[in-house]
């Protein structure tokens, strides 16, 4: 078939699975055809696209046959918006998906078997995302666009709700869009312009309701910003601050270095496995706090050695708790690469392990520091900036366990070195994609290290993300 050809086809195509950003995959002639949309089990009639890189893509025409996990999605944005593209596949049916999809991934890029424990779901399928950051667009008309890309493109679906958020910021979006299209200030499209706002941003403490405004831009020159930002403070008090993040780079990195406070404070307060945190508006934190929480008496109960593992009696069920912690002690140094605002370390220290933490993001360090100290934790719980690559060597002889929390690219060769070279006794992998998880995994298991076990847990409903926990013991 020749790609003319090709793409002028309609075909009818089984799915059989889904890829790993959330995409159906059927298969033609014996070539895997990926098609938007479509969902394992459903029967599709599909047009194939021209060839790129050797792949086939095709757009979803029409459901032949629904998926018996098909269900109506909750948003009406659904079909437009890249934002989740799974909330067409039911909550049973995306859990098994992702449970099988990283037993494989381990399986076929790294040729491990480990123990994969069940998923842990989660119980707030909707409603659950802490922070949401928001592109913003103003048509030739002048009227002001706040929504997520669609999928494939910098085509913003506009939007004035999003159920995936937190209601008590998601019921924000409209009025703020209101606010901002009356104003008349410029907005940066996709840095093609010259200058102005790029996207709203909007953090809430789950615990506390605590609520951050930042504007995203290029500059600083709006007329009037300060006022707009005490107006808002005044009109909803569970909001304790706005900021303007200074991003003057055409760039896919939403925020840029400096932040500036311009009405109430840079930070919002929050709780944490009982510990108390400051969270800046630029800084990270997992998004979904209690299954967040969930992580710490699993990282508690990696830490023990593996004879001392407890196991819950309803670890089995994904809907349980996770295993039971060990007892909340602990001795010896845990280093915690890319520890962010010490969002784990704290848990740990007060767990009486000595906790030493590095972030090469200076404000997060900061405020991992005031949080130490907030929580009378300073003296088990250190930070340094820098990047883990450059810090990491100098201490890895005198840790006795290591906490990898890395960005979605995983680790780099020079930390896998690192590693490889003095090796911490126990080490735990906090990761949020599949493969490079299994890539990272078959490098560290290949002579050094086993894997004691591999935990999903459910931090990302209705999109195609999986975060993983692996517990790796040295080889003695």
């Amino acid at each position: 078939m020749t790609e003319l050809n090709a793409a002028a086809t309609e075909v009818e195509l089984e799915i059989q699975d889904l890829s790993h950003d959330g995409r159906g995959i059927g298969r033609l002639d014996g070539r895997v055809v990926f098609v938007d949309g479509a969902l394992p089990g459903d029967r599709v009639a599909a047009r194939l696209l021209p060839q790129r890189r050797r792949q086939l893509h095709a757009d979803l025409r029409r459901i032949l046959q629904p998926s018996p996990q098909r269900r109506r999605a909750p948003c009406i944005l659904a079909d437009h918006c890249g934002g989740c593209s799974l909330q067409p596949f039911t909550d049973e049916g995306q859990q098994q998906w992702k449970q099988r999809s990283l037993e494989q991934s381990l399986q076929r890029i790294a040729g491990l078997n480990p123990e994969v424990r069940p998923l842990l779901s989660s119980d707030r399928p909707l409603g659950y995302r802490n922070r949401a950051v928001i592109p913003l667009e103003r048509g030739e008309d002048g009227h002001l666009k706040a929504g997520y890309y669609r999928r494939g493109s910098h085509r913003i679906v506009n939007m004035n709700r999003c159920p995936v958020l937190d209601p008590r910021i998601d019921r924000l979006i409209a009025p703020l869009k209101r606010d901002l299209e009356t104003s008349d200030w410029p907005v940066d499209r996709h840095g093609l312009t010259e200058g102005g706002l790029k996207h709203l941003a909007l953090r809430v403490g789950h615990h506390t309701g605590e609520v951050l405004i930042t504007l995203i831009a290029s500059h600083q020159e709006f007329e009037g910003l300060t006022a707009m930002a005490e107006s808002w403070l005044e009109r909803w008090p569970e909001v304790v601050g706005v900021s303007l993040n200074l991003q003057p780079r055409p760039t896919n990195q939403l925020f840029g270095r400096n932040t500036l406070t311009l009405a109430g404070r840079g930070w919002l307060s929050e709780t944490f496995a009982g510990l108390d945190y400051r969270i800046g508006a630029d800084t990270f934190f997992q998004v979904h706090t209690t299954q967040a929480e969930r992580l710490v008496p699993l990282l508690l109960q990696g830490l023990a050695p593996a004879q001392d593992q407890t196991t819950s009696p309803d670890q089995g069920n994904s809907s349980a708790q996770g295993p039971n912690p060990v007892s909340p002690s602990g001795s010896g140094l845990v280093l915690d690469a890319f520890c962010g605002i010490g969002t784990f370390s704290l848990p740990l220290a007060a767990a009486g392990w000595t906790v030493h933490g590095i972030e090469q993001h200076a404000p997060a360090v900061e405020l991992a520091r005031l949080n130490a100290e907030g929580n009378d934790l300073s003296d088990r719980a250190t930070f340094e900036t820098s990047t883990v690559a450059i810090a990491l060597p100098a201490l890895l002889d005198s840790a006795e366990a290591l906490l990898l929390d890395p960005p979605r690219k995983g680790l780099e060769a020079l930390v896998l070195a690192a590693i490889l070279a003095c090796p911490p006794r126990r080490l735990l992998y906090l990761s949020c994609d599949p493969a490079t998880l299994s890539r990272d995994l078959g490098l560290l298991c290949a002579e050094v290290y086993t894997t004691r076990s591999v935990q999903p847990i459910d931090f990302f409903p209705n999109t195609s993300h999986i975060e993983a926990l692996a517990v790796l013991d040295r080889r003695d």
